[in-house]
């Protein structure tokens, strides 16, 4: 069966592709809206290089896709919908975290700013 070895290494690359913190909050922040670099650097303040290095990483796994407007660089995600799925991973968290309140308020007030963003960008398409 090559085809499950092929679709078990695609999966796995795709998900060592998001398995950082900063790469995740990109992805949620993207599900949202097109951003620069600059505006990415000042949503995680962490610095220009580092922001550019995540990206570099999402662009190779065509998680994000870019669009240039004159100097600048615009990244969005290539499918908006990943966002979507990273917010309804957040009740695995909340199952096995059920014993730690600090890590379930912060899912809970994760969930309803996803959400509360993803409503925001579906009224202004």
């Amino acid at each position: 069966m090559p085809f499950r070895k092929i679709v078990s290494k695609e999966l796995s690359d795709l998900l060592k592709s998001l398995a950082h913190k900063h790469r995740l909050q990109i992805v949620e922040e993207l599900g949202v809206r097109e951003l620069d670099v600059n505006a990415l650097q000042s949503i995680l303040d962490i610095n220009h290089s580092n922001v550019s290095q995540h990206l570099s990483v999402l662009r190779a796994h065509r998680i994000v896709v870019e669009r240039r407007e004159g100097r600048y660089v615009f990244y969005r995600l290539r499918h908006p919908e990943l966002a979507t799925w990273l917010l309804e991973a957040l009740k695995f968290l909340a199952d096995d975290q059920s014993e730690l309140d600090g890590i379930r308020e912060a899912i809970d007030s994760a969930r309803q700013a996803w959400s509360l963003s993803s409503e925001i960008s579906d009224k202004q398409v």
